[in-house]
């Protein structure tokens, strides 16, 4: 049984995304082929905590109405790291998770994975969180970390 002074063990890093917002997806469709041929959409997503706060989940909405994934954020009180884990709706398999945590300011969380055959790092990169419009991007490495390529970036205006 937990107790009321383990809620100290509780990071609040997530607190700024819970509730209502649109977001502004950049999103380039073709990744690690050297494509600039960015798409782009707007969703609406919603966000809240749970277990207490040792979760956050949220879920992404096209603005068609069509679901696009959801991403649930589990922090480990051991380690004092966030687990973030990716399940699309065009294939519902929760991906690797991506860990880490925020310093001054700034989320960077890390993972490795496998894209189209290709093992990957991704990297998960949250900005802008202490303003109205926070910034979250993903990048991946094919090189082990040697070089990045941006390939989703989303802009958050809350509803």
């Amino acid at each position: 049984m937990i107790s009321q002074s383990d809620d100290k063990n509780i990071s609040p890093d997530f607190n700024f995304l819970l509730g209502r917002w649109r977001v502004e997806n950049k999103m380039l469709p073709k990744r690690l082929e050297g494509s600039d041929d960015w798409k782009t959409f707007e969703a609406t997503q919603e966000c809240t905590s749970v277990l207490g706060g040792v979760g956050v989940i949220d879920e992404m909405i096209h603005t068609e109405g069509t679901s696009i994934g959801m991403s649930l954020r589990f922090f480990n009180r051991e380690t004092q790291q966030w687990f973030i884990y990716w399940v699309s709706y065009r294939d519902g398999v929760m991906q690797p998770p991506v860990t880490g945590n925020f310093k001054d300011g700034e989320g960077i969380f890390e993972g490795a994975d496998i894209w189209n055959g290709t093992p990957i790092i991704v990297r998960f990169r949250w900005t802008n969180t202490d303003t109205p419009t926070p910034r979250w991007e993903q990048f991946f490495s094919s090189d082990n970390g040697q070089t990045w390529e941006k390939n989703w970036e989303m802009n958050f205006t809350r509803i």
